[in-house]
């Protein structure tokens, strides 16, 4: 028996994806190409709008829209097979690295508080002698059980159908709106008492590109000064750093097959929200 979601159960699966992006992508971006990062992540998610608009176009010429049929009927099925292929990977590259830095900010977390507890004389001394020390967990492990633990579980969830899959995912969204608005007033009150500084603005003399955003022109002379030499080239790199803040846009075609009646309105529902 077939079964269909609302847009809001829709927008949720979407959102966990293009959400989970949200808390490493300008990290990565500043990185990178230094601190004029944002106002690259701003003009990436300007660029999405487009791209969701294609998306909701073309998913409605297919009553199942999915992205190999959708590819398949305008290209062909080389180009068909290319984009599931690329889709693939990019669900196996970005899935890992959320589980992971999702790992990390919890041992963080964890770790941050027990140094604010042994401050306090909280923590007991067996503890201190058990970890010669303030006790802490290891980052690097703890993100590794954290991210296999939270794959497994989802691909648990994602077996029982998409039914019970996207009502786990509506929860999610709802836990972590919760905490992004805890989040924005914590960050307005951080502004409020400490100041702030100003984003560098995004021209070819505050880009500063590390070793690993140059690739393998870090071995040639353009190395030096890249972004001030070619000024539009440098923007593009920048750019091509940003773009990971837009993965999980590609969601709205898997989703758009199981989205209940009337499709298409549901789908625009769920890509505006």
């Amino acid at each position: 028996m077939l079964t269909f979601i609302s847009y809001w159960r829709a927008a949720a699966i979407v959102l966990n994806d293009l959400g989970s992006s949200a808390f490493y992508a300008a990290g990565i971006a500043e990185q990178a190409i230094g601190k004029s990062a944002p106002w690259f992540i701003v003009g990436v998610m300007l660029f999405s709008f487009t791209v969701r608009a294609v998306y909701v176009e073309s998913c409605s010429m297919f009553v199942r829209g999915g992205v190999y049929r959708v590819v398949k009927e305008a290209l062909g099925g080389t180009l068909a097979k290319i984009s599931v292929s690329a889709l693939m990977f990019d669900y196996i590259l970005t899935g890992p690295i959320s589980g992971v830095s999702a790992g990390q900010y919890i041992a963080g977390l964890i770790n941050d508080t027990f140094i604010t507890a042994d401050s306090h004389g909280w923590i007991p001394r067996s503890m201190h002698l058990m970890f010669h020390g303030t006790p802490r967990v290891d980052v690097n492990w703890t993100s590794v059980v954290f991210a296999v633990a939270v794959t497994m579980y989802f691909w648990w969830q994602n077996t029982k159908g998409i039914q019970e899959s996207s009502e786990k995912a509506l929860r999610v969204m709802q836990i972590t709106t919760v905490m992004v608005v805890i989040l924005l007033a914590w960050s307005a009150v951080t502004l409020l008492k400490q100041g702030y500084q100003p984003v560098p603005l995004p021209t070819p003399d505050n880009l500063k590109f590390s070793p690993e955003a140059l690739g393998f022109l870090k071995h040639t002379d353009l190395a030096h000064d890249l972004a001030r030499k070619f000024g539009l080239f440098g923007i593009l790199i920048a750019f091509g750093h940003s773009v990971l803040a837009m993965s999980g846009e590609e969601s709205l075609a898997q989703v758009n097959r199981e989205l209940a009646h009337p499709k298409l309105k549901n789908l625009k529902r769920a890509a505006i929200i």
